[in-house]
């Protein structure tokens, strides 16, 4: 048994022994549970794709006269932001797009540009055009406000991701006779494609499936910066069906997670437009798991071929709200590149990017191993079903005619 007191220590004497959650499997294999659980201090895990509960909300500082945004409209870059808080607090949501975007009534819909561009756009150091327009107060006399902005002048800019790092998720497919555009990405007719978006073996709360080590205020790698698990996140849901590894075969848990947007890169922020869907942010995150016992590394251990998903059709069942799926496959068969699915051979494609969440496994791995990133203790456990929450679906609206 370990402590995380004890493995900082080591971190700061420069002795701690941190592998990759990729490294963590070629170990265990040569050297078993026991020996790599004695061995290791750390595991690091990672994740890089588009997330769309994602956002920051800024502090613009005031201007003079003051000016209350609250109650009226603000746009950065044309995008609007909600101004429900306060005098000069907004928060600019990741899938906002500009009132005049055609969205999908030019369909398929291109959506060139929204919330997620110009989260990237500042982090990149670009200056980001504010047009405010308020009802004005004898304190806050200003009605109307023009003026660029960039990160480094605003008073505050904090990413703040209610829902992140799903643990597992679906694989979509299309079985209609015609194109449909998803958050899954374009779906070709007759199963002509299957999409999956994870890092499989390396998805951090596939590595810890039951939230023992990753919890409130579990410090982590955000966006290129150093942040927080805040909360868990919505849509939360343990009570699922798993395999006999603790692995859900279906989404289960997520992070909101924190952070402070001037510490972070566009390298790790990235606004993407999905065709026919919308905009959103692909976001990285990594988070380090303590070696605290041998329960740890059996589940870091965990590989590809040991984590499976459910084959789901997004043509009709995903949006009916209609159970069952359509095979159930690993993530060592999705990574081969084809899927077999009722006898039907199935190219597959990922959302979110294996190669980063390998880069962002070796970059946390160097911040603790040089003494840059200490562990935090997680001040409490997120919901689990040993804690008795349970995810209570939205439940469905009676129709109107």
């Amino acid at each position: 048994m370990k402590t995380i007191k004890e493995i900082n220590e080591k971190i700061k004497r420069g002795d701690v022994v941190v592998v990759t959650a990729e490294e963590v499997i070629d170990l265990v294999e040569k050297k078993g549970v026991r020996k790599v659980a004695e061995e290791v201090d750390v595991v690091t895990t990672a994740t890089f794709g588009p997330m769309c509960s994602s956002g920051a909300y800024f502090n613009i500082g005031h201007s003079k006269p003051r000016i209350k945004l609250g109650g009226g409209v603000c746009k950065l870059n044309d995008v609007p932001c909600y101004t429900g808080f306060a005098a000069v607090d907004i928060y600019l949501g990741a899938t906002a797009i500009p009132d005049d975007d055609p969205r999908n009534k030019v369909y398929p819909g291109e959506f060139k540009y929204g919330g997620g561009h110009v989260i990237h756009e500042l982090v990149a150091g670009k200056p980001v055009y504010l047009e405010a327009i308020a009802y004005g107060t004898d304190c806050y006399p200003r009605k109307k406000l023009a003026t660029a902005i960039n990160l480094k002048d605003i008073n505050e800019a904090v990413l703040f991701n209610i829902r992140n790092c799903y643990q597992n998720y679906n694989v979509a497919v299309n079985l209609s006779d015609k194109m449909i555009y998803t958050y899954m990405g374009a779906l070709k007719p007759n199963m002509g494609n299957a999409n999956y978006c994870s890092a499989g073996q390396l998805s951090p709360l596939l590595k810890d499936p039951y939230y023992k080590s990753i919890g409130i205020g579990t410090k982590i790698f955000l966006g290129g910066g150093v942040g927080f698990v805040a909360w868990h996140g919505t849509q939360h849901n343990p009570s699922i069906p798993r395999k006999d590894n603790g692995v859900p075969k279906v989404p289960g848990g997520t992070l909101a997670v924190i952070g402070d947007l001037k510490q972070m890169k566009a390298k790790w922020l990235a606004g993407e437009s999905m065709y026919g869907y919308g905009a959103t942010l692909a976001v990285g995150i990594g988070v380090p798991i303590p070696v605290l016992n041998e329960e740890t590394i059996k589940s870091a251990a965990v590989k590809d071929e040991e984590i499976w998903t459910q084959v789901i059709n997004y043509a009709h069942d995903y949006p009916q709200c209609i159970a069952g799926s359509l095979a159930e496959v690993n993530y060592s068969q999705l990574k081969s590149g084809k899927i077999t699915v009722q006898g039907k051979e199935v190219p597959t494609g990922n959302l979110s990017s294996y190669s980063k969440a390998r880069e962002i496994t070796e970059i946390l791995k160097s911040w603790i191993v040089k003494g840059d990133f200490l562990l935090s203790e997680s001040v409490a456990p997120l919901p689990s079903v040993e804690s008795g929450y349970s995810f209570k679906p939205l439940k469905e609206s009676p129709s109107i005619s």
